[in-house]
């Protein structure tokens, strides 16, 4: 069988329409991160989709949670001061899940040399642990769900595989556990309201060829250099032989926005890379991370600069971003110009 007829369906996205703009961790640009709070916020501001970083739980429940240990958003090493490993992490798999709801979340904080605490961004939600927690995914696929019934809305789940290699060194297949709590909740086979994403390629290989997951999949790309899975060849999976690679088990490509935009010739031109012209010649969408408006890359002056860059310019088919409002509100100001 040929590379072409071995493809996944595509979810149907036409270029004629907007780029679609996906919640980052929710509306993490006004409040704290996978709080179901940022999550409401984000499906107010009209977000197309809303981000779910997954990891497990000691008894197996998959949590909304970016990162695999907890102390950067949350008040565990207060809490539970003696739980941390040689490392000085605290991981959410060595915590039970009633554990996980005594813990209060907090924007992503920071420890200095001295062990000073601050906030990465410091100018959104303040520091402080109040009366956020950590939602498991049942949890906020029932929220969203919700909000679209009273709001009539259809808004997409885009669900992270986070670290799936080193979850099952301890023990736990998380693609199952994601997939479970899809098909209890009605989402299994809803092709067009659910993207699963993953930087592990193989994880992404077990979901459609293993488990046969029929809902489209998301190829993730890193920098090696960042030693986010020291199993994948990002650079070989940018090159047009990955892309074809990647075109055999996944529907699109998550790329980084330096792999796109490499800064500006001395004209102040944008210099913009091939890969979402290849990626799209091979039928995979292009939805770059992360579009953040306290981040801006070299060169740009400004956050409308920058999605100009990579909408009207780089032409991809969506991105995610911590202000989906500012988004919405640049896609329409593109569409009141186009009238």
């Amino acid at each position: 069988m040929s590379k072409q007829n071995n493809r996944v369906s595509q979810v149907h996205h036409s270029k004629a329409r907007d780029p679609i703009i996906i919640a980052h961790r929710g509306a993490c640009g006004y409040l704290p991160e996978h709080t179901l709070a940022a999550k409401a916020l984000a499906h107010a501001m009209g977000a197309d989709y809303i981000e779910q970083d997954v990891v497990l739980t000691r008894d197996g429940i998959p949590i909304v949670l970016h990162d695999i240990h907890l102390e950067t958003t949350t008040d565990v090493a207060h809490r539970f001061p003696d739980r941390m490993r040689d490392d000085n992490r605290y991981y959410a798999i060595d915590f039970s899940l009633e554990e996980i709801r005594q813990l209060r979340a907090h924007e992503r904080s920071q420890l200095d040399s001295g062990g000073v605490e601050s906030a990465v961004f410091p100018d959104r939600f303040p520091l402080t642990p109040g009366f956020l927690g950590i939602p498991t995914l049942a949890e906020e696929i029932e929220l969203i769900a919700g909000l679209d019934q009273s709001r009539g809305r259809s808004t997409g789940l885009y669900i992270e595989l986070k670290a799936p290699n080193w979850h099952r060194a301890q023990g736990h297949d998380m693609a199952i556990a994601i997939i479970d709590i899809l098909e209890q909740r009605g989402y299994a086979d809803r092709e067009s309201q659910v993207f699963l994403q993953c930087f592990d390629d193989k994880a992404l290989r077990y979901l459609r060829n293993d488990l046969h997951c029929s809902l489209p999949l998301i190829q993730l790309l890193g920098e090696n250099a960042w030693n986010e899975d020291t199993t994948v060849d990002y650079d070989y999976l940018q090159t047009p032989e990955g892309l074809d690679d990647i075109a055999t088990y996944a529907a699109g490509i998550g790329p980084f926005l330096m792999q796109i935009y490499g800064g500006k010739a001395d004209s102040g031109k944008p210099l913009i890379s091939d890969l979402t012209a290849n990626a799209q010649a091979r039928g995979l969408q292009v939805h770059p991370y992360t579009f953040r408006r306290d981040l801006l890359p070299e060169g740009v002056s400004d956050f409308n600069e920058l999605l100009d860059i990579f909408i009207n310019q780089a032409g991809v088919d969506g991105l995610f971003t911590d202000f989906p409002d500012l988004a919405h509100r640049f896609l329409r100001y593109r569409e009141e110009l186009s009238q």
